[in-house]
């Protein structure tokens, strides 16, 4: 579930910052999920932190590619908010 939520999302960021001329030297989207303790075990919240490192990176427009990812294309992003909170950071790094 967290592999599809991740490959999702970064597959639309990188597609959306291609078309803004934006290339990251590099970039990794990490998840941290909270499981419940009691049974049928499943995830309840899902904290999505997306990593970019590189020289003059648009804050506004990495913000603007996840937002487009995690609000419009990213289909298991949606699903997943019908059923738990899913939040999301984003780090960017200078080299």
């Amino acid at each position: 579930m967290l592999t599809a939520l991740a490959g999702c999302t970064a597959m639309d960021v990188i597609s959306i910052l291609k078309k803004m001329k934006i290339t990251p030297a590099k970039f990794e989207v990490k998840i941290e999920a909270n499981l419940t303790e009691e049974h049928p075990k499943h995830y309840e919240k899902i904290h999505i932190i997306y990593e970019f490192t590189g020289n003059d990176l648009p804050l506004e427009k990495l913000q603007h590619a996840v937002n487009l990812s995690q609000d419009k294309y990213c289909g298991v992003s949606f699903m997943y908010k019908k059923i738990m909170e899913v939040t999301h950071e984003i780090i960017v790094k200078a080299m």
